[in-house]
């Protein structure tokens, strides 16, 4: 399945492995067992909204969820909402389970938790349900053009 994320990373010049779990898991634990790789190395892109058609995408590793006093003090703001699915399907293209920042139909702002840059390889979503995408941590930060922030805690 071609999704706009394997068709912007192709043009990238990133280097990267597009891994498939058919039928998509039900879990992060269980996409991260049947990928072979540890939970945290799992990143989830969650869109965030700050405003009136104004959001970020935060990317959070597996085992770890938002820390939102810590994420609205970065930004600034006092409230941050998520999305219904239908807004975030609008902001970004991608049905909730499948966001990525990659192809996403706005280039909203990427913040990458903090432990991200210390993981060597991520497998971060690649815009359908069980199809992921394994890259470095490094190619992930700089293709998303992510500002690294401390911005989740332990799940």
């Amino acid at each position: 399945m071609e999704t706009p994320a394997l068709r912007a990373l192709a043009s990238s010049g990133v280097a990267f492995e597009v891994v498939r779990v058919d039928p998509p898991p039900r879990s992060a634990e269980e996409s991260a067992a049947r990928q072979g790789i540890a939970l945290e190395r799992l990143v989830r892109t969650i869109v965030v909204r700050r405003g009136a058609d104004d959001y970020v995408f935060v990317l959070v590793p597996g085992g770890r969820q938002i820390d939102w006093p810590k994420l609205r003090a970065h930004l600034g703001v006092n409230r941050l909402a998520l999305p219904d699915a239908e807004e975030a399907k609008a902001a970004t293209g991608y049905e909730r389970g499948a966001i990525t920042p990659f192809g996403s139909r706005r280039p909203w702002p990427v913040i990458a938790d903090a432990t991200i840059p210390a993981l060597e390889r991520v497998a971060i979503g690649g815009g359908a349900r069980g199809v992921n995408l394994h890259m470095t941590a490094a190619d992930l930060l700089c293709a998303t053009g992510a500002e690294v922030a401390d911005v989740t805690k332990p799940a």
